[in-house]
């Protein structure tokens, strides 16, 4: 599979939970603790790895675009990510 393939297959299988604590700002998440853990791994490695760095108020992101959407960590080292977001583009 390609990395695009490899994402898009984690993305498919995950529930995604609207983050109501910030309605200002729509977006969801998907937590690491509800899935298979080697493929939540890659996939936040496959975003870091192919996606492009952008500022969001004090913070700068890596985001990668896909099917519509933006997906994002919050760029801690892997080992200790629990969280990918993603918004609507």
């Amino acid at each position: 599979m390609t990395p695009i393939e490899t994402l898009q297959s984690f993305i498919a299988s995950r529930q995604w939970v609207f983050a109501k604590t910030m309605p200002q700002w729509p977006h969801e998440y998907t937590v690491r603790r509800d899935a298979n853990d080697a493929e939540f791994v890659e996939a936040a490695r496959l975003i870091r790895e192919h996606g492009y760095h952008e500022r969001w108020g004090s913070y700068n992101h890596t985001y990668f675009n896909i099917d519509g959407w933006k997906y994002w960590t919050m760029g801690n080292p892997l080992d200790i990510t629990k969280i990918i977001n993603r918004a609507r583009l």
